[in-house]
């Protein structure tokens, strides 16, 4: 029998890592019979950023994928990632939706649990644990393992004895940036298993380049498993290669005695896969030494730097990177993994683009300085938590304790379109995406945003009001211009960002002229007549007009023409990269004109709501 296990994970944080966790099942399924053959303890495909990918992008319907894999994975254990009271989404959920989360997982092919929280609160791992156990399978407990001033090994240890005493079957350590150091990884491992006795599974992503020496070191400490990924979806922001890792314990007493060459026939499958995703490529696929500062996570790089594309805002990557160890610090060192890697990461990035600190502050982070996500690891920043929530209550108890029974209330709420407990617990995950998935597929509609062929743009079917792809010739050229993102606009001009024949640009874009635009109200009112897919909202122009602090998309509108408010009152509520952002009134006054309606892209520059002053 091997000495040690693998954990392969390129049906999971492979791809997250370095597609942005666009894999659509049917490539997966072809080369299970091949993955099947291996021997891996386990291969991880499901949970992390999967269900959200599925149903936000690739319009998937992630219970059916993860029964898919069950049947063609027949003789390898399935693990998933599943974030404790957190689930699958961003938020806690009441213990009656994870116990029925974890069952239905089990039920439909999950063997093996990775359970962790985002903030090492062993309270919030309580619940998910016992529900693995009584649904009959393996319960790994999970240490989320970051630097800061206030971790260290025995506080590491506490944590990891305080699992097994939770009736954990494996301790896993998840080094979710590339932060670990081989020398540090023997001296955890040793003292882990000297205090609990349970067999020990290492995760670490190869950013820093120092992973592969840290597996090696935890083997030689007594870690039994560790995490690799095949080849074609290896290295950088994601994990070890396999073949390498097997190789490198050949032939000792740690010889995993898996097959390289069936291994590398799987890697040359997958190689060609990727090439599909080549729109998703993360920028970050090489060794990145600052993520042993800024410690952004192999599995939220590539999304961070997709997302920050999508806004035409790739340019400000790197002040985001610095901006994410203050903002980290202020919230009190947590671990940087999902969510709270997503709560830091976008309000850096909000920070950033804002060119205020904390001029807008994301609900979720308002939750979190309100102790509803657990208790922070340090000390949070008092002055950073009075600008945000003011004088509001700070919970100290088990968050989810404060949380009723919520199953039954979602059931009636999505009645008449779900048709399971599944698709109820799809839509407790992400409430408004999930809806509208659900809806779309009762209406046949469900369709996964487009694979570019290699070099070629493809036009967006979705009805315009202005051409964002076009070709134009000049002096006999003809060139094809796709306009694939606005930046910030300041008095004069705004920049644009184009792909001219597959090529990026920027250009700047001074308005010359304006256009009349009218509001709900009937009355023309003018705005610069800048290029705009929307075509429909007018730039903002004075103090009563409601901006978002950056580009994304209404979930919510909370006021009505007529209606008086004050400054700092919600007026909409912004989704952008997955958090939600309250837009407030700048001025008081009386709501004149609504421009923004419910599922709107929405940029910086456009007036959302009109406030006439009191």
């Amino acid at each position: 029998m091997a000495k040690v296990h693998i954990t392969d994970l390129v049906l999971r944080d492979g791809h997250q890592s370095l597609i942005a966790t666009r894999m659509q099942t049917a490539d997966m399924l072809p080369i299970c019979g091949k993955l099947d053959q291996i021997g891996f303890w386990s291969l991880e495909a499901w949970g992390g950023a999967t269900f959200d990918a599925c149903v936000r992008f690739l319009r998937e319907d992630p219970w059916e994928r993860l029964r898919k894999l069950r049947r063609a994975l027949p003789n390898t254990r399935i693990q998933m990632l599943l974030r404790g009271q957190n689930l699958l989404g961003y938020r806690n959920y009441s213990d009656d939706v994870v116990r029925a989360f974890v069952q239905k997982s089990a039920d439909n092919g999950v063997d093996v649990f990775r359970v962790f929280d985002a903030m090492n609160d062993l309270r919030n791992l309580r619940v998910s644990i016992e529900a693995v156990k009584a649904a009959g399978k393996h319960a790994e407990g999970t240490v989320s393992y970051t630097t800061s001033p206030v971790h260290n090994i025995p506080h590491f240890v506490e944590l990891a004895r305080g699992l097994a005493e939770m009736g954990c079957d494996t301790i896993a350590i998840k080094d979710m940036a590339g932060l670990l150091t081989p020398y540090t990884a023997f001296e955890l491992v040793r003292a882990i298993r000297a205090a609990t006795n349970l067999p020990i599974h290492t995760h670490s992503h190869a950013t820093s380049g120092l992973a592969h020496m840290t597996h090696l070191k935890a083997v030689e400490a007594g870690a039994t498993i560790i995490d690799t990924c095949v080849g074609a979806f290896a290295e950088g922001a994601s994990h070890p290669t396999t073949q390498s890792m097997v190789a490198a314990l050949a032939g000792t007493e740690y010889d995993t005695g898996l097959s390289l060459p069936l291994i590398e026939e799987i890697s040359a499958y997958f190689k060609e896969v990727r090439k599909k995703y080549w729109q998703y490529e993360s920028a970050f696929t090489g060794t990145d030494t600052r993520v042993l500062i800024n410690q952004v996570p192999g599995g939220m790089i590539s999304n961070l730097a997709n997302q920050l594309k999508e806004q035409g805002a790739l340019d400000s990557m790197d002040a985001v990177l610095e901006e994410i160890p203050r903002v980290r610090e202020d919230l009190g060192f947590p671990p940087l993994v999902t969510p709270t890697s997503q709560i830091v990461g976008t309000q850096a990035a909000l920070n950033v683009l804002t060119g205020a600190r904390y001029k807008s502050v994301t609900n979720e982070v308002k939750l979190y300085l309100q102790g509803r996500y657990g208790k922070a690891p340090g000390h949070i920043n008092e002055e950073v938590r009075k600008m945000a929530i003011g004088d509001l209550d700070v919970t100290t108890c088990r968050p989810a304790d404060l949380l009723g029974d919520e199953l039954d209330k979602l059931r009636v709420e999505i009645e008449g379109l779900a048709k399971s407990d599944e698709d109820v617990l799809t839509y407790a995950m992400f409430p408004e995406i999930g809806k509208t998935w659900l809806q779309e597929r009762a209406a046949g509609s469900l369709k996964p945003e487009p694979l570019l062929p290699p070099g070629v743009s493809q036009q967006d079917s979705a009805p315009r009001y202005a051409a964002d792809e076009f070709k134009i010739t000049l002096h006999g050229e003809t060139y094809h211009i796709k306009l694939s993102g606005s930046g910030r606009s300041d008095a004069t001009q705004r920049p644009y960002f184009v792909s001219v024949d597959g090529v990026s640009e920027e250009v700047l874009v001074e308005p010359l002229n304006e256009v009349a635009v009218a509001g709900n109200d009937g009355a023309p009112r003018k705005t610069a007549a800048a290029p705009s897919a929307s075509g429909q909202k007018p730039r903002a122009t004075h103090p009563g007009h409601v901006t978002a602090a950056m580009p994304g998309t209404v979930v919510d509108v909370q006021v009505s023409i007529g209606q008086t408010v004050k400054a700092g009152d919600g007026v909409l509520v912004i989704e952008a990269m997955k958090m939600e952002n309250e837009v407030q009134a700048p001025i008081a006054g009386v709501v004149i004109s609504i421009f923004a309606k419910k599922g709107d892209a929405v940029t910086p520059d456009m007036a959302l709501v009109e406030i006439q002053p009191e």
